[in-house]
């Protein structure tokens, strides 16, 4: 029984994490300004570690193309 608990601890611990470092597109995060939104505050809040990866340089272009629809002539 304990094995089984451990077991299932496991496996729920590794979906939980699978989505954690899911790399999204750019695309992805235009259509979800939620998730853009967090993944952007948890980019600026730890540049140092997080600026280069996929989900930082995504979420920048993502922002800068969102920008670039909203402003005149864009």
């Amino acid at each position: 029984m304990k094995h089984l608990l451990l077991g299932f601890a496991a496996l729920t611990l590794s979906g939980c994490l699978g989505e954690e470092h899911r790399i999204y597109t750019v695309d992805e995060l235009m259509a979800d300004e939620a998730l853009l939104a967090k993944i952007t505050s948890e980019c600026r809040n730890n540049p140092g570690t997080l600026r280069q990866t996929p989900n930082c340089q995504n979420a920048e272009a993502a922002h800068w193309k969102l920008w670039l629809r909203t402003t005149p002539g864009g």
